[in-house]
């Protein structure tokens, strides 16, 4: 079956559940309040959808979950958030292992997600750092550019520790990768 496009308040006819009105849209499901089986997340291609009466049907659904990810892209670069940041899952309960030239001396153990956990919080703190220079009264547009092309820099010296993360976008981008 086609996939439809149906808006929030459609009401509609599924041949296992009954009748529904759709509460939600997602990429690529919506979420269907039915009468008898409650709330159910259903795919959009799904061939025992009918629709029955239209409601708020608009071309923009389809961008509705890109403009959530951009929202919560601006939500964490200008608010005190902190987001779940998970780590990469072949490197869960791993030791990083510091071995120092002279072997007289011990090697040092530290615990991945110790690490990793401060390679996020390095991160956040350069983007409250990005946000204080873009809003600081004072500087000038052109010292705001200087040293926002250091800050660039550090996330490109920081690109290496890109491979403990379990989220492509996630990482960090410096020069090469930053132009849209």
């Amino acid at each position: 079956m086609e996939e439809l496009t149906l808006g929030i308040g459609t009401r509609l006819q599924h041949s296992q559940h009954g009748p529904g009105v759709v509460v939600g849209v997602r990429y690529a499901t919506y979420l269907i309040s039915f009468i008898n089986h409650g709330i159910k997340e259903i795919d959009k291609t799904d061939p025992k959808l009918d629709e029955i009466i239209p409601e708020n049907v608009t071309a923009e659904l389809e961008t509705v979950s890109d403009v959530e990810k951009s929202l919560l892209k601006i939500l964490r670069l200008w608010a005190d958030v902190t987001e779940v940041v998970p780590l990469g899952d072949r490197w869960k309960g791993g030791v990083m292992l510091l071995q120092p030239a002279d072997k007289t001396q011990k090697p040092k153990e530290i615990p991945v997600d110790i690490f990793f956990h401060k390679i996020v919080m390095l991160r956040d703190r350069l983007r409250v750092l990005e946000q204080n220079i873009n809003s600081h009264k004072i500087l000038s547009d052109e010292d705001k550019v200087n040293l926002q092309q250091y800050i660039t820099r550090v996330y490109g010296s920081l690109t290496t520790f890109n491979v403990l993360f379990k989220n492509k976008e996630q990482w960090f981008v410096g020069e090469k990768g930053s132009g849209d």
